[in-house]
């Protein structure tokens, strides 16, 4: 009788621990999902210019802090938000990193083209991460489905450099030319007959960085490969933060 009781108790005490080791599966992250009474990306791109509108996004990448705000690129699975000068501490401003999710509130605007959102606030939110992979937009280069991927991580590849100013050179200082090391660094690049002046934003890649750097190395007629956020300034303008030498 001892014996069958003390082999009760060792099975009791088996499935116990059996039962104490399992856990429940927990739900997979959807990067896609929305909470409630938050846009899809689709609704965001159809909502009037102007209109209050409140997104999830991930934080890819920021411009510089200053004077508690902070111009910020972000993105879900289905589109891209260029976030403008959104009111932030900077203690917040480096919880910023890529991955990060955010809520945020803030009128749609648009200027020059660029679809941005302004006069904004924004909420952490922690249950996921989420990096984007760059799109290849090389096919749409000169096309108008171009701006269907507006403020995306994308790549163009094999794009030439055309000269910048009457005196041919591969890059100028500011748009103009009128600035000096430290600016923003622009050029002419093109494909298939189109061409398009992209720029190095000092503010989000400055001067000590290896773009910044590449970029005042260009030359024309070099071929490169372009992987930067496709910000609009009456057409493309794109903030490269990569450039790689064919």
């Amino acid at each position: 009788m001892k014996k069958i009781v003390s082999i009760m108790l060792v099975l009791i005490l088996s499935l116990s621990l059996v039962s104490c080791g399992k856990k429940e599966k927990e739900p997979e992250f959807d990067p896609s999902a929305k909470s409630e009474g938050v846009m899809t990306y689709a609704e965001y791109a159809a909502a009037a210019i102007d209109t209050e509108v409140t997104v999830e996004c991930f934080v890819q990448d920021h411009q510089s802090w200053w004077q508690d705000k902070v111009t910020v690129y972000c993105q879900d699975p289905d589109g891209a938000y260029f976030l403008y000068e959104l009111p932030c501490s900077e203690e917040d401003s480096k919880k910023l990193v890529p991955g990060t999710k955010i809520k945020v509130h803030g009128y749609k605007s648009e200027w020059s083209g660029e679809v941005e959102i302004v006069d904004s606030e924004f909420w952490f939110e922690d249950d996921g991460t989420w990096i984007a992979t760059a799109f290849d937009a090389t096919s749409l280069w000169g096309k108008d489905d171009l701006s269907k991927h507006m403020n995306k991580l994308v790549t163009f590849k094999g794009v030439k450099v055309e000269a910048s100013n009457d005196e041919g050179a591969g890059f100028t200082y500011k748009w103009d030319g009128s600035g000096s090391q430290g600016d923003d660094v622009y050029f002419y690049v093109s494909l298939n007959g189109t061409s398009y002046q992209f720029l190095v934003e000092s503010y989000l890649r400055d001067s000590s960085t290896t773009v910044y750097k590449a970029a005042e190395g260009l030359k024309v007629g070099d071929t490169v490969d372009l992987e930067g956020y496709l910000y609009w300034y009456n057409g493309p303008q794109m903030h490269v933060i990569g450039i790689t030498s064919k």
